[in-house]
């Protein structure tokens, strides 16, 4: 807890100072307190900052222990090779305010909405929720005042789990089924491995260098071959994995799935 405070400490930062840990959503949970505290006037400015060091064994013993990790130690999001993920560490931050400054050209994106929830009860404790997901997706446009025509690309949470990915793949598709453009997915844990505490906050910024470059990068890696209980709903979703070459992002709109 008292991270948090040794960066205010160090920098001098006056307001509320927080560590937040709800696992592998934390960084984004921190988004959303962040902007909550900038809309009720607690600040002017935020850091929202998501590290991962995987400094302990005891967090490589308790992840072997529930049979999350890939034996290859590969994260193949969307891949029928999906067998678990791969521990990634990193650190990450962002500055978000609502002065003048995003007039001026520095600001790299605009956070419209964010939300949050929680799964309830579900099979096991990690065992994902299709509905909830659907919800805190159906609240986030909401309160961006976006339509599900709107966006253009989502950076899914897509660990490269058998059960984890079709969940969340038949949530959107649920969310994002009224479109006639594609909507682009990605993933960016293919490429630098779950970074858990921090996973949020690596999917945010690459969602901001594809909408800086208006361009979803080729990353869902280490399977030749799509689940096939994704098949379905992207049949029934115009939804597209670009895995061969980047892919032009028309709409200036996208979303972090967590």
């Amino acid at each position: 807890a008292i991270a948090s405070n040794r960066i205010s400490h160090h920098l001098g930062l006056a307001g509320p100072a927080l560590s937040i840990d709800t696992a592998c959503s934390s960084s984004l949970v921190a988004l959303d307190t962040a902007c909550k505290g900038l809309a009720g006037g607690d600040c002017e400015q935020s850091v929202v900052i998501g590290v991962a060091l995987l400094l302990s064994v005891k967090g490589y013993l308790a992840v072997c222990a529930a049979r999350m990790l890939s034996p290859r130690g590969r994260c193949a999001t969307f891949s029928s090779d999906a067998d678990g993920y791969a521990r990634g560490e990193g650190c990450g931050a962002v500055v978000l305010s609502f002065t003048s400054e995003n007039a001026t050209g520095s600001c790299w994106a605009n956070v419209l909405g964010t939300a949050v929830n929680q799964d309830g009860r579900s099979a096991t404790l990690t065992a994902p929720n299709g509905p909830r997901q659907e919800a805190v997706v159906r609240r986030a446009l909401e309160r961006a005042g976006l339509t599900s025509a709107s966006v253009g690309y989502i950076e899914t949470h897509g660990t490269g789990t058998a059960l984890g990915d079709p969940q969340e793949v038949n949530a959107l598709s649920n969310v994002f089924t009224s479109r006639h453009a594609p909507l682009f997915l990605g993933a960016v844990k293919s490429n630098i491995g779950h970074l858990e505490a921090a996973a949020g906050m690596a999917g945010l910024l690459k969602a901001v260098a594809c909408l800086q470059h208006r361009s979803v990068t080729t990353n869902l890696l280490h399977g030749a071959e799509l689940n096939g209980f994704l098949r379905a709903p992207l049949q029934a979703t115009p939804m597209l994995m670009p895995t061969s070459e980047n892919a032009h992002l028309a709409v200036p709109f996208a979303g972090i799935s967590s």
